[in-house]
């Protein structure tokens, strides 16, 4: 294929370059067609509707440009594109309408579209979100209020009846709350061959491997949630109680602490089992996770690397900011037995990370506030160096729990050969500390690989999509409501509703159980969907799963019975541990060949992260496709982990990097599916013509550039316009639409070089959007549609 910018040294060359990008296209194109006719079928009433999410940070930023534009082009083929507010504020908001105005409130948006997926003519087009920490939920609370919002403080430890409705109201919003109700769907996600053609011929940057390296994984192997786990699958339907029993009390203990043991606690009084379905039940040890932070401490410091910690703070939204809160406190044991009073009389929660307790301090007299202060740089002395998020700012690893993820910064560490920054700015090799042992080899044996091997080549390297169970809130991020910190030592019971004892523990004060279902429709559709996915694209498919795991044993016997009811004749398929599906997978990766995973919840998000930034250098432009159970389509849009700098960058310059590529596939797999599923002709067109458009944004580079003066996320939604009405103006397909948008292409393209300068010339200078979590609309639409001119020639639509 000719390489993209060097395509456009001549006439010939930019045809052949864009003939290619469109066959590419084309194939992405009839895989998605292949898949919508394979799996689901149905009519749609004759005007439909694609829902279009409103949510947080960079991606919504970039919807006040990009949507008006959806909106004026699909209009014309009379498809709606309706947005839906699923942002942190609005889930906030939703759920204390009677303490708002009529004019401040809004509708239940995420429960309006989780009802939407369970019905054939849903199509969504998901953004991402924010899954909030509890330093993020504060913060959005503390910004809606100061906007006039009279919404009740977050309270961490309830003392009133009122202030225990609060507290679980905002828990629904907190952590993953939203992807668990709009998935009812499994996932194929993979980087569109457009992409990833043009990274081959555009590579990013890679950093060096050193087979000296003394980059390594450490987590625990034991006394973990892997080691500890259990699991059953239910023959028939039932009804289970999670209930926490306490151990018998000492001989001669008081009476009333013999009355307080004799109490069973209800931790969770009603979950109900489908046939088939499976629940796991297993418990972190919090006297082995804090021994284990003291050694890897130690090591760190021995082998003079990095300290850095990888949890996901924000999606296990219980048990990781406790692990996160364990691991400040081993690190900073002296700070905290020294000044134990004071901090507990500030309320200092260390489950919000390190930056809670320099927050806090600040309010202490001068001559206190000191004290720590030094005390805290004398740890700092004597401790390894920790890994920094912002350098400049003195931001550690162990400051705020949502600042490091572990499946956007284990593949940027390994991107960039191996290293974390130091407080000086400089890159160093680093200890990644990733308690939970279940999927903890995947990153040890890509480090390993990388150093035998070098890094990874994006010229040469082949691609590893996936296909995800996801679907009815299968596996771990499910399991919110089902986690909880032990309050005493004893034993946690899973009591089904004939009062047998499926599952049980013996656990200690502090310990960390939870619990987690996967239902067998849900691993049914998954099944099926990767042998479909398998087939479709001619690619060997892994399904990685360890039988020494308990849960991953019952899923094995089910994938073994589902595989026998499908043609899987001439299909390369296999059942791998992860490590070892990994160790294939890098090694096909490295000679250029494709590899699927078929993958569970999580491992599905963390791959769906360490591969394409590998492959593409951003999981950002993925084409995430989920094909509903009930027959619609939930299309999603990629990663948003580096959204927080770029709205940081917009807010100071005016100048968002943001690129919305993902939303572009996202939009044609929409529009494609309902063209399907609705007979929709318009919608092919539609379709259509924004591959085209989209194959010629790539070929002549129009995604932001990476400093001032350069076209940026508002630019490249200008182009991609440009060559859109120019691709429908082109078609026979349609003569009405070929109609309406000839006149529309000629003045995009006669006034281009006018909308380029209005688009350019507000960079350079900070601007203001009226809020980070809830910007003001009309603020924020004046900064994203700068162009007068692009907006009055919209406007004729």
């Amino acid at each position: 294929m000719v390489g993209l910018r060097r395509a456009g040294s001549s006439s010939a060359r930019r045809q052949r370059a864009f003939r290619n990008i469109r066959a590419v296209i084309a194939f992405d194109r009839a895989g998605r067609a292949n898949l919508a006719r394979g799996l689901y079928f149905f009519t749609m009433p004759a005007a439909p509707t694609i829902i279009y999410t409103k949510t947080d940070e960079a991606p919504a930023l970039a919807t006040y440009s990009l949507l008006p534009i959806v909106q004026a082009f699909t209009k014309q083929a009379g498809i709606n594109v309706e947005p839906r507010d699923i942002s942190l504020a609005g889930r906030i908001l939703a759920q204390f309408p009677e303490r708002l105005t009529e004019a401040q409130r809004i509708g239940d948006h995420l429960a309006e579209l989780g009802a939407l997926t369970l019905k054939p003519e849903a199509n969504i087009i998901k953004l991402p979100n924010i899954s909030a920490s509890v330093p993020q939920l504060k913060e959005a609370i503390a910004e809606l209020q100061a906007h006039g919002y009279p919404i009740p403080d977050y309270p961490e430890t309830p003392k009133t009846d009122a202030e225990q409705d609060a507290k679980a109201r905002y828990d629904k919003v907190k952590g993953s709350a939203v992807n668990p109700v709009l998935r009812e769907g499994n996932s194929d996600r993979r980087a569109p061959k457009a992409v990833k053609d043009y990274a081959r011929k555009h590579p990013h940057s890679m950093g060096a491997w050193s087979p000296d390296s003394k980059t390594s994984v450490s987590t625990m192997g034991r006394d973990d949630f892997f080691s500890n786990e259990k699991s059953v699958t239910v023959a028939a339907a039932t009804t289970v109680r999670i209930e926490f029993v306490p151990a018998a009390p000492p001989p001669g203990a008081p009476p009333e602490v013999v009355a307080k043991a004799a109490q069973t606690i209800v931790l969770k009084e009603r979950t109900p089992l489908k046939a088939g379905e499976i629940f796991d039940a297993t418990f972190m040890s919090k006297k082995a996770l804090g021994a284990f932070f003291a050694q890897q401490i130690a090591k760190a410091k021995k082998d003079g690397v990095l300290f850095s910690l990888h949890l996901k703070a924000t999606m296990m939204k219980v048990s990781d900011p406790i692990m996160f809160g364990l691991a400040v406190r081993v690190f900073f044991k002296d700070i905290f037995t020294k000044h134990a009073k004071t901090l507990a009389g500030l309320g200092v929660d260390l489950n919000n990370g390190f930056g809670d307790l320099v927050e806090k301090i600040q309010k202490l007299p001068a001559d206190q506030r000191t004290a720590i202060e030094a005390d805290i740089k004398a740890v700092y002395s004597s401790r390894p160096a920790v890994a920094m998020v912002n350098s400049d700012q003195g931001i550690t690893n162990l400051h705020v729990p949502s600042d490091v993820i572990v499946d956007a910064s284990m593949p940027a560490m390994i991107r960039v050969g191996g290293k974390m920054y130091d407080a000086a700015g400089k890159l160093q090799d680093v200890l990644c500390v990733i308690p939970d042992s279940c999927y903890a080899g995947v990153y040890q044996t890509t480090i390993e690989f990388c150093k035998k091997n070098g890094a990874l080549d994006p010229k040469t390297m082949g691609s590893v999509p996936n296909v995800g169970l996801m679907a009815q809130a299968a596996e771990e991020y499910g399991s919110h409501n089902k986690t909880f910190q032990i309050p005493g030592n004893g034993t946690v019971r899973v009591v089904d509703d004939s009062g047998k004892v499926l599952l049980e523990h013996q656990v200690e004060a502090g310990d960390i159980w939870r619990a987690c279902q996967a239902k067998d429709a849900a691993v049914q559709d998954w099944v099926k969907l990767a042998v479909n996915r398998a087939r479709l694209s001619n690619t060997p498919a892994i399904f990685w799963l360890d039988e020494q795991r308990a849960h991953d044993a019952q899923i094995i016997a089910k994938v073994k019975t589902y595989l026998a009811q499908h043609d899987t004749k001439g299909l390369d398929l296999r059942i791998l541990p992860p490590a070892a599906a990994c160790q294939l997978s890098l090694e096909r990766l490295k000679a250029g060949q494709d590899t699927i995973s078929v993958t569970g919840n999580v491992l599905r998000d963390y791959l769906t992260d360490l591969f394409p930034i590998l492959e593409v250098g951003t999981s950002a432009k993925m084409l995430s496709i989920v094909p509903l159970m009930k027959g619609g389509g939930l299309f999603e849009t990629g990663a948003g982990g580096s959204a927080p700098k770029h709205v940081e960058q917009f807010i100071a310059e005016n100048y968002l990097r943001w690129d919305s590529l993902g939303e572009f596939f996202a939009l044609a797999a929409s529009l494609e599916h309902l063209s399907i599923v609705a007979q929709h002709a318009k919608a092919k067109v539609l379709a259509d013509t924004l591959d085209l458009a989209t194959a010629k944004f790539l070929e002549h580079d129009k995604s932001p550039g990476r400093k001032l003066g350069t076209i940026d996320n508002r630019g490249s939604h200008f182009y991609l316009a440009l060559y859109w009405a120019q691709a429908l103006a082109a078609q026979n397909g349609d003569p009405a639409l070929q109609k309406t948008f000839g006149p529309i292409a000629e003045k995009l393209s006669a006034g281009e070089k006018q909308i380029a300068q209005e688009l350019l010339g507000v960079q350079g200078k900070p601007t203001d959007i009226g809020g980070y979590y809830q910007p003001d609309d009309r603020k924020a639409s004046a900064a994203m549609r700068p162009s007068r001119t692009f907006n009055d020639i919209l406007a004729t639509l």
